[in-house]
C-alpha cells in the first residue's frame, strides 16, 4: 500500500480571543507533524495590524519550516470558516470547543456545532489547547462495522504515528440485539455469555484483517488493543475514551444528518453533547 497522507492541508478558525495563541500552536504543530499547508481563516475584512500579530506568533516556527497563509473574509462564521475550507480545498478544519462554566463536562459552542455537522472536510475538536506541547500516549477509534471504518482506523494510526502515540485502541461497538438473547435464568445467561464470545470473535476477526492492509511502518512498535463494548454507540466509545484517559478520540463522519438526527441524538451527536476528549471526525 502507497504511503499514507490524508491531511495536505489544514484550517483553523482565527478569533482574537484568550484562547487563540494555543490554538494557533496546537495548529502549527499538527501542520509540522502531518507536513501540510496552515490556513488562518478570520472572519472580517483585511487587517494589517492582525496579520502582524498572526505572523509574530507564527515566527516561533518558521525555523521548522511551517507554510501558512492567512484567509481574511468578512461575513456569518459558519459560511466563511465553510466556504473557505472549500475553496482552499482543506483536508482538516481544527476547532476550539467550549468548556461550560461550573462543570466538568465539555460542549461544542453553537458555531463549531454547526460547523461540525456541514463540514465536507474532516473535523478536529480541541477541547484544551496548550502553548507548551503535550504529548499523546493513547489514540481510541471506531471499529464498528461501516464502509468507512477501514479509513478511519488506518487514519488513526497515521496520525498516532506522526504524534508519537504508543497505544491504539479499536473499540467495537456492539448493539445488544446482536446477541439475541434474553436473560431470564441462568441457562439464558449462559446462551447469552456464548453469543457473545461469539460475536467479539468475529468482530475481532474483522478488526484484525483491516489492520493487515496498513502500512507496517504505523503498525510497528504499536501497542493495539481490541475492545468490544455491547451498549449504545456513539455513547458507549465517549465514555471508554474518557474513562480509559485518551488523548483523542478518532470517529467515521456522519453520512448524513436529518432534523430527526438532532431531535434523537444517536453517533456523533452523543459525542458533540459531551465531548470525551480532543475528537477527530474524518469525512
Amino acid at each position: 500500500m502507497a504511503a499514507i497522507k490524508p491531511f495536505k492541508s489544514i484550517g483553523i478558525g482565527v478569533a482574537f480571543s484568550p484562547n487563540m495563541k494555543a490554538n494557533l500552536y496546537e495548529a502549527a504543530r499538527l501542520s509540522l507533524f502531518f507536513n501540510s499547508k496552515l490556513y488562518l481563516i478570520h472572519v472580517g475584512d483585511h487587517d494589517e495590524k492582525k496579520l502582524n500579530e498572526l505572523r509574530d506568533i507564527l515566527s516561533f516556527f518558521e525555523p521548522g519550516g511551517i507554510d501558512y497563509e492567512v484567509v481574511f473574509k468578512a461575513g456569518d462564521p459558519v459560511n466563511v470558516i465553510l466556504s473557505s475550507a472549500n475553496s482552499k480545498k482543506i483536508d482538516l478544519l481544527i476547532l476550539g470547543a467550549v468548556q461550560r462554566e461550573g462543570f466538568f463536562k465539555y460542549y461544542v459552542g453553537s458555531i463549531a456545532r454547526k460547523i461540525t455537522r456541514q463540514a465536507k472536510c474532516s473535523v478536529l475538536l480541541l477541547i484544551k489547547p496548550s502553548v507548551q506541547r503535550v504529548p499523546s500516549e493513547h489514540i481510541v477509534v471506531n471499529g464498528l462495522k461501516d464502509p468507512k471504518t477501514e479509513q478511519a482506523i488506518t487514519a488513526a494510526f497515521y496520525v498516532a504515528k506522526k504524534l508519537q502515540a504508543n497505544k491504539i485502541t479499536i473499540v467495537e461497538e456492539i448493539n445488544k440485539e446482536q446477541v439475541g438473547v434474553t436473560i431470564e435464568d441462568d441457562r439464558s445467561l449462559r446462551r447469552s455469555r456464548i453469543m457473545k464470545e461469539r460475536v467479539r470473535l468475529r468482530e475481532d476477526s474483522r478488526i484484525k484483517e483491516i489492520i493487515s492492509h496498513i502500512p507496517s511502518e504505523y503498525t510497528k512498535d504499536m501497542s493495539i488493543k481490541l475492545q468490544p463494548i455491547f451498549g449504545k454507540r456513539g455513547y458507549s466509545i465517549g465514555h471508554y475514551a474518557q474513562v480509559s484517559r485518551a488523548d483523542l478520540l478518532v470517529m467515521n463522519g456522519p453520512t448524513k444528518m436529518t432534523f430527526w438526527d438532532r431531535l434523537f441524538p444517536h453517533d456523533i451527536e452523543y459525542i458533540l453533547t459531551e465531548l470525551p476528549t480532543d475528537v477527530l471526525i474524518l469525512q
